[in-house]
């Protein structure tokens, strides 16, 4: 099955999304260049433009580790173990006035990522950016709790993602049916 091509963007331009990367695990320092390519993740989407993005936001990617993401998933979602990527969207009234909107925290756990990134053949680099991606439109209001939103959501993830030179991490592979969402 082929998918349908991708919305045009929409007019609501995020004219500037600004990130922190908090690298809390050194580890991930292995691998060359990652907070540049998670930086590069966030103006991809900048550009794209999803629809219900403000003008302007803020947020923080935090690279971890498998231990804190298990924590962080048991006490905020009751599931004590860890995923790829938790997005914990900021209260709206933590924003100073006169301040671009601050979106929330995205925290991404290395080891899973790692193995993941290695089960599907892929760089840790191009995973990193589809979870930063992901995650930033979690912060944004998309979510994947039903179907049409998941397509949706995967849609706009598959044409940051070619932006940046990455292959659609949701076409099937010829020797797999293709990776099936794991985040929450």
């Amino acid at each position: 099955m082929t998918r349908p091509p991708p919305p045009e963007p929409s007019s609501a331009a995020i004219r500037t999304l600004d990130a922190e990367v908090a690298i809390e695990d050194d580890r991930w320092c292995v691998h060359q260049n990652i907070e540049q390519s998670v930086l590069a993740a966030v103006v991809a989407l900048r550009d794209i433009k999803p629809a219900v993005a403000p003008a302007a936001a803020a947020a923080t990617i935090v690279l971890s580790d498998d231990a804190r993401v298990a924590a962080l998933n048991g006490n905020f979602r009751q599931k004590p173990v860890p995923t790829n990527v938790l997005s914990f969207p900021a209260d709206p009234a933590a924003t100073e006035p006169g301040s671009a909107p601050y979106l929330g925290d995205i925290i991404v756990a290395r080891e899973i990522v790692e193995r993941e990134a290695q089960a599907q053949s892929i760089s840790v680099a191009h995973h990193v950016q589809h979870l930063t991606i992901h995650g930033l439109l979690h912060l944004l209001g998309y979510d994947h709790q039903t179907d049409a939103d998941a397509e949706l959501m995967e849609t706009i993830e598959t044409r940051v993602l070619a932006t940046l030179g990455v292959a659609d991490p949701y076409a099937p592979s010829p020797a797999q049916p293709g990776p099936a969402p794991t985040c929450p």
